[in-house]
């Protein structure tokens, strides 16, 4: 149709505007047509919708997240105020225990200061294992290989002290070994058990170090050492050692010999049957041990619980490693300690 033959609304003779904009406004606001103008993609009020579920969600991911930050910290800070509490409350036991049993302190491993088998914790868990009135006996469940003899002197000096103050019988069971510094606490007690095949003995005394002048001499390297004192350097592994201060050494190892082989008779007393070699540093099996009064016969823990203190119930006292010690040791308290050791100014006594 040409549009030159079409009709303006405006020209019919019964036109009126405003009954038109009424109409009109009807039927926008009819219910089909509002239906369809609030239809995806016909109005841009879902995109804001959506965008504010988006939003929200967004929100909402972010909340858990520091939630979730939130928690892996405070369990952090949890497992730190754990390991502070459990680190200033030491794995010996305490003496609330009344039943009847046998008392055990562990002594593994080097005997040293700073070490699991020390004076500091062997005697702390001998105090307590005395101190429990339900302890029938002690056991010192020995396996080591020695150590320090000050460390096992002062173990010693303890032991009878607290036998003397308790009244209570101390029994020392042998595992492998029991050699040296281990020997010297063990010779404190009433009675020794081992193994036919224990290692017991070694009673004597040490002291090693380097000496490392003849390759410095090869090496063209020259020791600049001052001091105040004619000994001060005394040992020192890179400067050569006199007679006067081996003979000097010679003797005080002597002297803490004859300390060693002191406390042995008096805690050994009629039972040893002495040897010339008895003292010379040489060790022997339990079975050997036992005919030469250095051990009174074969036993084990649970035999002399059994047994001897006729109380089966064991308590072990021994002062563990906590989880704190343990990761200092770990990352910590090893770095080094090889290298450390070897150039120590002073040689270990042993």
């Amino acid at each position: 149709m040409n549009d030159s033959n079409r009709t303006d609304p405006s020209d019919h003779p019964d036109f009126d505007p405003d009954r038109l904009s009424a109409q009109q406004t009807r039927a926008q606001t009819a219910p089909e047509n509002v239906a369809n103008r609030n239809a995806p993609g016909t109005e841009p009020g879902w995109e804001r919708a959506t965008l504010e579920k988006l939003a929200f969600a967004a929100l909402n991911e972010q909340k858990a997240t520091r939630r979730w930050k939130t928690f892996v910290r405070l369990s952090w800070l949890a497992f730190f105020v754990f390991l502070v509490w459990f680190a200033m409350h030491r794995g010996a036991a305490t003496s609330n225990v009344s039943a009847p049993h046998t008392a055990v302190v562990e002594i593994k491993g080097e005997i040293a200061d700073g070490a699991d088998a020390s004076a500091e914790f062997v005697n702390a868990a001998l105090r307590a294992a005395f101190e429990d009135e339900g302890a029938q006996a002690v056991v010192l469940l020995i396996n080591s290989p020695g150590g320090s003899p000050v460390q096992a002197g002062m173990m010693n000096d303890e032991i009878v002290r607290l036998k003397a103050k308790h009244k209570k019988p101390v029994y020392a069971v042998v595992g492998e070994t029991c050699a040296s510094a281990a020997y010297y606490v063990a010779a404190s007690a009433d009675r020794i058990f081992v193994d036919k095949a224990s290692i017991v003995g070694s009673i004597g005394v040490l002291m090693d170090g380097f000496g490392f002048t003849g390759l410095m001499d090869k090496l063209g390297v020259e020791r600049r050492l001052m001091t105040a004192g004619e000994n001060k350097g005394f040992l020192d592994p890179f400067s050569p050692q006199t007679d006067k201060q081996r003979v000097y050494a010679q003797a005080m190892l002597d002297q803490i010999h004859q300390q060693f082989i002191a406390v042995v008779k008096n805690g050994r007393g009629k039972r040893l049957k002495e040897t010339p070699e008895m003292f010379s540093g040489l060790f022997w099996t339990g079975q050997q041990a036992i005919e030469l009064g250095l051990a009174d016969q074969l036993g084990s823990l649970d035999y002399v619980a059994r047994e001897i203190v006729k109380t089966e119930d064991i308590i072990d006292y021994t002062r563990r490693d906590n989880v704190a010690e343990r990761l200092a040791k770990k990352f910590g308290a090893a770095i080094g300690d090889g290298a450390i050791r070897t150039l120590k100014t002073i040689p270990a006594i042993r």
